[in-house]
């Protein structure tokens, strides 16, 4: 009995310091930011400017507006978390070549940005970088694209501000679902500083949305994509099952970028 009582005592012990470590860790855990000296030159091959956004709290947002006077509008795009700016010459290509312009930022601690690295922290510097758009573009012109963790950053200003379009590559439903499918065995749900309720914000969208996830995606499930795409009422959105993607490259499918060319017409 003393033997099984130390081994559940170990298994306890064990299980605190792990919980511990992941909720000490988890923006390491979350965030894999690739930073970029402040002297780098951008090339994207085409006609752009680099601008910086200043947060109340000190932050200071890198972007990158490339501009071809397109009539169409523009592409306010959030990436994944992983990487910055400098790796997105292919998706400013794709964007471009359907006739936007494109605005690319990177968040907090990417690229060039820095600041605190919070939830509440990247939905404030959205705002800004959609007030920025604003001031160069009607709002009837401007389309939020994410990608993957920037799904959750798009369906939240999507459902704050008043887009025309809103385009959602491999979407997570909660950032705490999420953490749930990874790491079952943990309370993602007390320990999560970093929740992004995409579920509750696509609730509040007006627009029309449009979904893309692959069906062999093991980042972010194919289902939790589908499950997203069911919270958003109204019959104003289409869902794209691209067969046999992964969760990168989605753009070397047909059936992608057929749906892309119907999102962005």
């Amino acid at each position: 009995m003393k033997r099984l009582k130390k081994i559940v005592l170990i298994i306890s012990v064990l299980y605190i310091v792990i919980a511990a470590l992941a909720y000490s860790n988890q923006e390491k855990l979350v965030f894999m930011p690739s930073r970029m000296p402040m002297n780098h030159t951008y090339d994207f091959c085409q006609s752009f400017e680099e601008f910086w956004i200043n947060a109340e709290d000190g932050g200071k947002i890198n972007g990158v507006h490339i501009k071809n006077e397109s009539e169409k509008g523009v592409v306010l795009y959030f990436h994944g978390n992983s990487g910055n700016i400098s790796h997105l010459g292919h998706v400013a290509n794709r964007i471009t070549e359907k006739g936007y312009d494109a605005i690319l930022i990177d968040y907090r601690k990417f690229g060039k940005s820095s600041g605190a690295l919070t939830e509440n922290a990247i939905y404030e510097d959205a705002i800004l970088a959609y007030n920025y758009t604003l001031s160069k573009y009607s709002e009837d012109k401007i389309v939020l694209y994410g990608r993957s963790f920037g799904t959750g950053v798009a369906s939240y200003l999507a459902g704050k501000k008043k887009p025309c379009k809103l385009i959602l590559e491999s979407p997570f439903y909660s950032a705490v679902a999420l953490g749930q499918h990874r790491f079952p065995f943990l309370p993602i749900d007390w320990l999560s500083n970093f929740r992004f309720p995409s579920n509750e914000f696509v609730q509040k969208v007006k627009c029309p949305v449009f979904i893309f996830h692959g069906t062999e995606d093991r980042v972010i499930p194919f289902a939790s994509g589908k499950q997203l795409f069911d919270e958003i009422p109204g019959n104003n959105k289409k869902f794209y099952t691209i067969k046999n993607a992964g969760h990168n490259y989605l753009q070397d499918f047909n059936s992608f970028k057929i749906g892309l060319e119907e999102a962005l017409n």
